[in-house]
């Protein structure tokens, strides 16, 4: 018996990440938990900030970025269309640091759709380095995706406290041309 309940112990995923892509996770303990936690995801009041480094330095420091996205469920690929089941996607993004053609941003979802962070910066021109399904040409084989889930704050769902999560990126290449830890990205990402 855990947590004074009867039973088996449970673990609930609450959120997925695309698969190449590493970092925070939230899962719930509880059914409970895990009914909260999902309504939460749906209602987007699970602030996720991610880590991108990209090709180039975009023209704004930050920004937001609004497209329509429609997921091709044969190819499993997602594009900027207008189709009528196209869903609105939107991020914020602020340029942290910027060297040798690559761009360490922070990413903060406002919506939660399928590959939106991979499609819509590489349809800004500045796609993830290493991202073999959105960034082929300039991809190597084998080469991992440059996108790192960094923090999730939420509230907690039965004890109503603030969390935050956070998951540094490996301390090897690509990801140690940056001084993470010194930066500090908060306040323009609070859109």
């Amino acid at each position: 018996m855990r947590y004074q309940k009867p039973g088996n112990v449970y673990l609930g995923l609450v959120h997925r990440l695309d698969r190449p892509v590493g970092g925070a996770m939230v899962f719930a303990k509880t059914s409970k938990a895990a009914s909260r936690l999902s309504d939460m995801v749906r209602r987007y009041k699970i602030e996720r900030v991610y880590l991108a480094v990209v090709h180039g330095t975009p023209k704004e420091k930050e920004g937001e970025l609004v497209h329509f996205l429609y997921k091709n469920k044969k190819k499993n690929q997602v594009f900027v269309s207008t189709h009528p089941k196209a869903k609105k996607a939107i991020l914020n993004y602020t340029v942290l640091e910027s060297k040798n053609g690559l761009s360490l941003l922070a990413v903060k979802l406002k919506t939660g759709r399928p590959h939106q962070i991979r499609v819509q910066l590489a349809t800004t021109g500045h796609p993830i380095v290493g991202d073999q399904k959105y960034n082929q040409p300039l991809s190597k084989p084998g080469q991992q995706i440059a996108l790192w889930a960094y923090t999730l704050t939420f509230e907690h769902p039965v004890r109503k406290e603030p969390v935050k999560g956070t998951s540094r990126p490996p301390n090897e290449y690509l990801w140690n041309l940056w001084e993470i830890e010194k930066t500090s990205f908060d306040a323009p990402l609070s859109r």
